[in-house]
Protein backbone atom coordinates (compact mmCIF):
# COMPACT_ATOMS: atom_id res chain seq x y z
CA UNK A 1 0.00 0.00 0.00
CA UNK A 2 1.43 3.48 -0.79
CA UNK A 3 -0.59 6.05 0.56
CA UNK A 4 -0.31 9.37 3.10
CA UNK A 5 -2.95 10.23 5.93
CA UNK A 6 -3.50 12.03 8.48
CA UNK A 7 -4.73 11.41 12.43
CA UNK A 8 -5.99 14.29 14.58
CA UNK A 9 -4.77 12.48 17.75
CA UNK A 10 -1.87 10.84 19.56
CA UNK A 11 -4.09 8.84 22.60
CA UNK A 12 -4.75 5.29 22.36
CA UNK A 13 -7.32 5.05 19.31
CA UNK A 14 -5.04 7.84 17.17
CA UNK A 15 -2.09 4.95 17.67
CA UNK A 16 -3.77 1.86 17.68
CA UNK A 17 -4.96 3.33 13.75
CA UNK A 18 -1.51 4.72 12.86
CA UNK A 19 0.58 1.88 14.08
CA UNK A 20 -1.65 -0.35 12.04
CA UNK A 21 -1.98 1.53 8.64
CA UNK A 22 1.76 2.06 9.46
CA UNK A 23 2.77 -1.07 9.64
CA UNK A 24 0.40 -2.03 6.16
CA UNK A 25 2.75 0.54 4.49
CA UNK A 26 0.67 4.45 4.74
CA UNK A 27 2.56 7.28 5.74
CA UNK A 28 1.03 8.09 8.47
CA UNK A 29 1.21 12.08 10.59
CA UNK A 30 -0.19 12.36 13.59
CA UNK A 31 -1.35 16.25 14.73
CA UNK A 32 -1.58 16.81 18.44
CA UNK A 33 -1.33 18.89 21.12
CA UNK A 34 0.19 16.51 24.13
CA UNK A 35 3.50 17.57 24.32
CA UNK A 36 4.91 14.27 25.75
CA UNK A 37 3.38 12.22 23.36
CA UNK A 38 4.49 13.88 20.11
CA UNK A 39 7.79 13.51 21.84
CA UNK A 40 7.55 9.94 22.30
CA UNK A 41 6.13 9.43 18.52
CA UNK A 42 8.83 11.49 17.29
CA UNK A 43 11.25 9.56 18.72
CA UNK A 44 10.50 6.18 18.64
CA UNK A 45 7.51 5.65 16.55
CA UNK A 46 4.01 4.37 17.59
CA UNK A 47 4.09 0.98 19.28
CA UNK A 48 1.53 -1.73 19.05
CA UNK A 49 1.17 -4.55 21.59
CA UNK A 50 -1.15 -6.85 19.65
CA UNK A 51 -4.06 -9.20 22.01
CA UNK A 52 -2.14 -11.94 20.94
CA UNK A 53 1.48 -10.52 22.83
CA UNK A 54 2.84 -9.05 19.33
CA UNK A 55 4.95 -5.90 19.39
CA UNK A 56 6.23 -3.89 17.08
CA UNK A 57 7.45 0.00 16.41
CA UNK A 58 6.31 2.02 13.33
CA UNK A 59 7.63 5.46 12.09
CA UNK A 60 5.10 8.00 11.70
CA UNK A 61 5.26 12.02 11.56
CA UNK A 62 4.23 14.07 14.71
CA UNK A 63 3.34 17.45 14.40
CA UNK A 64 1.49 20.12 16.50
CA UNK A 65 0.94 22.35 13.36
CA UNK A 66 -1.58 21.75 10.67
CA UNK A 67 0.42 24.13 8.58
CA UNK A 68 2.72 20.89 8.66
CA UNK A 69 -0.18 18.70 7.14
CA UNK A 70 -1.02 20.37 4.61
CA UNK A 71 -2.01 18.44 1.13
CA UNK A 72 -2.51 15.02 2.52
CA UNK A 73 -5.58 13.56 1.10
CA UNK A 74 -7.27 11.92 3.39
CA UNK A 75 -7.83 12.35 7.71
CA UNK A 76 -8.79 10.14 10.32
CA UNK A 77 -10.21 12.30 13.24
CA UNK A 78 -9.87 10.36 16.54
CA UNK A 79 -9.68 13.28 19.32
CA UNK A 80 -11.99 13.09 21.89
CA UNK A 81 -15.49 14.37 21.36
CA UNK A 82 -15.07 17.89 23.29
CA UNK A 83 -12.02 18.68 20.87
CA UNK A 84 -13.75 18.05 17.51
CA UNK A 85 -13.84 21.84 17.40
CA UNK A 86 -10.51 22.77 17.69
CA UNK A 87 -9.89 19.33 15.04
CA UNK A 88 -12.37 21.36 12.41
CA UNK A 89 -10.51 24.59 12.56
CA UNK A 90 -7.32 22.64 12.05
CA UNK A 91 -8.43 20.47 9.15
CA UNK A 92 -9.84 23.83 7.57
CA UNK A 93 -6.40 25.14 7.69
CA UNK A 94 -4.63 21.66 5.54
CA UNK A 95 -7.20 19.39 4.68
CA UNK A 96 -6.74 20.26 0.38
CA UNK A 97 -10.92 21.19 -1.31
CA UNK A 98 -10.81 17.86 -2.81
CA UNK A 99 -9.70 16.08 0.62
CA UNK A 100 -11.67 13.87 2.97
CA UNK A 101 -12.11 13.57 6.87
CA UNK A 102 -13.21 10.72 8.21
CA UNK A 103 -14.99 10.32 11.98
CA UNK A 104 -14.68 7.67 13.83
CA UNK A 105 -15.37 9.34 17.43
CA UNK A 106 -17.51 8.69 20.54
CA UNK A 107 -21.02 10.23 20.62
CA UNK A 108 -23.36 12.64 18.44
CA UNK A 109 -22.84 15.91 17.01
CA UNK A 110 -18.99 14.98 15.73
CA UNK A 111 -19.64 14.57 11.88
CA UNK A 112 -21.68 18.17 11.96
CA UNK A 113 -19.23 20.21 13.85
CA UNK A 114 -16.95 18.91 11.19
CA UNK A 115 -19.27 18.97 8.43
CA UNK A 116 -19.59 22.98 9.64
CA UNK A 117 -16.40 23.93 8.95
CA UNK A 118 -15.18 21.69 5.70
CA UNK A 119 -18.68 21.30 3.96
CA UNK A 120 -20.18 17.59 3.66
CA UNK A 121 -18.51 16.55 0.46
CA UNK A 122 -14.94 16.76 3.30
CA UNK A 123 -16.59 14.77 5.75
CA UNK A 124 -17.62 10.70 6.18
CA UNK A 125 -18.60 9.26 9.04
CA UNK A 126 -17.92 5.76 10.64
CA UNK A 127 -18.03 3.96 13.65
CA UNK A 128 -15.52 1.67 15.21
CA UNK A 129 -16.18 -1.08 17.64
CA UNK A 130 -12.13 -1.56 17.99
CA UNK A 131 -10.57 -0.83 21.67
CA UNK A 132 -7.22 0.01 23.15
CA UNK A 133 -5.45 1.70 25.78
CA UNK A 134 -1.64 3.35 26.18
CA UNK A 135 0.89 1.32 28.06
CA UNK A 136 2.91 4.76 27.95
CA UNK A 137 3.00 7.70 25.80
CA UNK A 138 2.94 6.76 22.20
CA UNK A 139 2.67 2.93 22.85
CA UNK A 140 -1.15 1.31 22.57
CA UNK A 141 -2.35 -1.85 23.57
CA UNK A 142 -5.20 -3.62 21.26
CA UNK A 143 -8.00 -4.47 23.01
CA UNK A 144 -11.33 -6.01 21.41
CA UNK A 145 -12.04 -6.10 17.80
CA UNK A 146 -10.46 -4.36 15.07
CA UNK A 147 -13.92 -3.30 13.38
CA UNK A 148 -14.84 -0.27 11.21
CA UNK A 149 -18.87 0.39 9.85
CA UNK A 150 -18.85 3.12 7.61
CA UNK A 151 -21.31 5.27 6.01
CA UNK A 152 -22.02 5.96 2.01
CA UNK A 153 -19.89 8.63 0.87
CA UNK A 154 -18.32 8.68 -2.86
CA UNK A 155 -14.79 9.70 -1.85
CA UNK A 156 -14.44 7.02 0.96
CA UNK A 157 -13.23 3.83 -1.02
CA UNK A 158 -9.55 4.59 -0.73
CA UNK A 159 -9.59 4.75 2.91
CA UNK A 160 -11.83 2.04 3.15
CA UNK A 161 -9.61 -0.20 1.28
CA UNK A 162 -6.23 1.63 3.42
CA UNK A 163 -8.30 0.15 6.73
CA UNK A 164 -8.91 -3.19 4.82
CA UNK A 165 -5.18 -3.71 4.01
CA UNK A 166 -4.41 -2.67 7.78
CA UNK A 167 -5.79 -5.52 9.55
CA UNK A 168 -9.40 -3.87 10.06
CA UNK A 169 -13.28 -5.70 9.17
CA UNK A 170 -14.60 -3.37 7.07
CA UNK A 171 -18.70 -2.70 6.35
CA UNK A 172 -20.92 -0.46 4.94
CA UNK A 173 -23.64 1.09 6.26
CA UNK A 174 -26.60 3.11 4.63
CA UNK A 175 -28.05 4.36 7.53
CA UNK A 176 -25.68 6.81 9.26
CA UNK A 177 -27.87 7.27 11.96
CA UNK A 178 -27.46 3.54 12.38
CA UNK A 179 -24.19 3.85 13.23
CA UNK A 180 -24.05 6.06 16.02
CA UNK A 181 -27.03 5.66 17.52
CA UNK A 182 -26.47 1.70 17.64
CA UNK A 183 -22.60 2.58 19.32
CA UNK A 184 -24.44 5.75 21.70
CA UNK A 185 -26.78 3.14 22.97
CA UNK A 186 -23.71 0.94 24.45
CA UNK A 187 -21.26 3.54 25.47
CA UNK A 188 -24.32 5.71 27.24
CA UNK A 189 -25.53 2.30 29.15
CA UNK A 190 -21.80 1.32 30.02
CA UNK A 191 -19.24 4.16 30.37
CA UNK A 192 -20.90 6.49 33.21
CA UNK A 193 -21.41 3.37 35.14
CA UNK A 194 -18.37 1.95 34.94
CA UNK A 195 -17.10 5.68 35.42
CA UNK A 196 -19.30 6.35 39.09
CA UNK A 197 -18.44 2.75 40.28
CA UNK A 198 -15.25 2.47 39.22
CA UNK A 199 -14.89 -0.76 37.62
CA UNK A 200 -14.31 -2.58 34.62
CA UNK A 201 -16.44 -3.17 32.04
CA UNK A 202 -17.48 -7.17 32.98
CA UNK A 203 -17.90 -5.99 36.91
CA UNK A 204 -21.46 -4.35 35.94
CA UNK A 205 -22.80 -7.75 34.66
CA UNK A 206 -21.73 -9.25 38.24
CA UNK A 207 -23.46 -6.86 40.21
CA UNK A 208 -27.37 -6.99 40.11
CA UNK A 209 -28.23 -3.79 40.66
CA UNK A 210 -25.28 -2.70 38.27
CA UNK A 211 -26.65 -4.65 35.92
CA UNK A 212 -30.50 -3.82 35.58
CA UNK A 213 -29.52 0.09 35.32
CA UNK A 214 -27.53 -0.71 32.98
CA UNK A 215 -30.18 -2.60 30.80
CA UNK A 216 -32.50 0.33 31.69
CA UNK A 217 -30.21 2.66 30.48
CA UNK A 218 -29.88 1.08 26.95
CA UNK A 219 -33.81 0.38 27.16
CA UNK A 220 -34.45 4.35 27.36
CA UNK A 221 -31.39 5.63 24.98
CA UNK A 222 -32.82 2.97 21.76
CA UNK A 223 -36.33 4.14 23.30
CA UNK A 224 -35.02 8.05 21.78
CA UNK A 225 -33.22 6.10 18.97
CA UNK A 226 -36.78 4.62 17.70
CA UNK A 227 -39.13 7.50 18.24
CA UNK A 228 -36.58 9.43 15.83
CA UNK A 229 -37.32 6.31 13.06
CA UNK A 230 -33.83 5.33 13.52
CA UNK A 231 -33.42 1.68 13.15
CA UNK A 232 -30.33 -0.01 15.42
CA UNK A 233 -28.09 -2.31 14.61
CA UNK A 234 -29.14 -5.36 17.08
CA UNK A 235 -32.94 -6.23 18.02
CA UNK A 236 -32.65 -6.43 21.39
CA UNK A 237 -30.68 -3.36 23.51
CA UNK A 238 -30.09 -4.90 26.63
CA UNK A 239 -28.83 -7.94 25.04
CA UNK A 240 -26.25 -5.78 23.12
CA UNK A 241 -25.18 -3.86 25.83
CA UNK A 242 -24.72 -6.90 28.06
CA UNK A 243 -22.73 -9.01 25.20
CA UNK A 244 -20.25 -5.55 25.03
CA UNK A 245 -20.27 -5.69 28.21
CA UNK A 246 -19.19 -9.52 28.26
CA UNK A 247 -16.88 -9.29 25.81
CA UNK A 248 -15.17 -6.60 26.87
CA UNK A 249 -15.31 -7.26 30.31
CA UNK A 250 -11.70 -6.37 31.51
CA UNK A 251 -11.74 -3.12 29.76
CA UNK A 252 -11.93 -0.21 31.57
CA UNK A 253 -14.09 2.11 29.79
CA UNK A 254 -12.58 5.59 28.15
CA UNK A 255 -14.41 7.38 30.21
CA UNK A 256 -13.38 5.81 33.55
CA UNK A 257 -9.89 6.41 32.18
CA UNK A 258 -10.67 10.36 32.07
CA UNK A 259 -12.07 10.35 35.32
CA UNK A 260 -9.07 8.89 37.07
CA UNK A 261 -6.74 10.83 35.46
CA UNK A 262 -8.46 13.99 35.99
CA UNK A 263 -9.42 14.67 32.45
CA UNK A 264 -12.63 16.45 30.99
CA UNK A 265 -15.06 13.21 30.09
CA UNK A 266 -17.27 12.87 26.94
CA UNK A 267 -20.21 12.55 28.85
CA UNK A 268 -21.67 15.64 27.27
CA UNK A 269 -21.81 13.77 24.19
CA UNK A 270 -23.11 10.50 25.12
CA UNK A 271 -25.76 10.78 28.26
CA UNK A 272 -25.95 14.95 27.77
CA UNK A 273 -26.93 14.56 24.16
CA UNK A 274 -29.62 11.65 24.61
CA UNK A 275 -31.10 14.02 27.12
CA UNK A 276 -31.02 16.55 24.70
CA UNK A 277 -31.86 15.19 22.01
CA UNK A 278 -34.80 14.00 24.39
CA UNK A 279 -35.81 17.19 25.36
CA UNK A 280 -36.10 18.49 21.58
CA UNK A 281 -38.68 15.50 20.89
CA UNK A 282 -40.50 15.89 24.06
CA UNK A 283 -39.64 12.34 25.91
CA UNK A 284 -38.21 12.30 29.41
CA UNK A 285 -34.62 10.15 29.71
CA UNK A 286 -34.27 10.40 33.48
CA UNK A 287 -31.92 7.30 33.52
CA UNK A 288 -29.30 9.30 31.06
CA UNK A 289 -29.73 12.27 32.77
CA UNK A 290 -29.06 11.20 36.50
CA UNK A 291 -25.97 9.58 35.26
CA UNK A 292 -25.34 12.91 33.21
CA UNK A 293 -25.29 14.87 35.90
CA UNK A 294 -23.53 12.06 38.26
CA UNK A 295 -21.00 12.18 36.32
CA UNK A 296 -20.33 15.96 36.02
CA UNK A 297 -20.69 15.99 39.73
CA UNK A 298 -18.34 13.41 40.56
CA UNK A 299 -15.87 15.71 38.43
CA UNK A 300 -16.50 19.20 39.55
CA UNK A 301 -15.88 17.29 43.28
CA UNK A 302 -12.13 16.51 41.60
CA UNK A 303 -11.93 20.47 41.13
CA UNK A 304 -12.60 21.16 44.73
CA UNK A 305 -10.57 18.09 46.06
CA UNK A 306 -7.01 19.22 43.46
CA UNK A 307 -7.56 23.17 42.43
CA UNK A 308 -8.06 22.44 39.05
CA UNK A 309 -9.31 19.90 36.11
CA UNK A 310 -6.46 20.12 33.32
CA UNK A 311 -8.24 20.86 30.03
CA UNK A 312 -5.73 19.71 28.02
CA UNK A 313 -5.08 16.48 29.44
CA UNK A 314 -4.03 13.64 26.74
CA UNK A 315 -6.86 11.84 25.23
CA UNK A 316 -5.87 7.99 25.90
CA UNK A 317 -9.13 6.58 24.74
Amino acid sequence: MDASLLILGTGAMACLFAARLAAAGARVTMLGSWEEGLEALGKHGVGLIETEGTEGFYAVGAVNDPNLCRGLPYALVLVKSWQTQRAARQLAECLPQDGLALTLQNGLNNYQTLANALGEERVALGVTTSGAYLEQAGVVRAVGSAAVSLGVHPRLSPLADMLEKAGFKVTIETDLRTLVWGKLVINAAINPLTALLRVPNGELLERPTARTLMGMTALETATIAKAQGISLPYPDAVAAVEEVARRTAENYSSMLRDVLRGAPTEVDAINGAVVHTGEQIRMPTPLNQALFLLVKAMVYSHIAQTGALNPIAPSFT
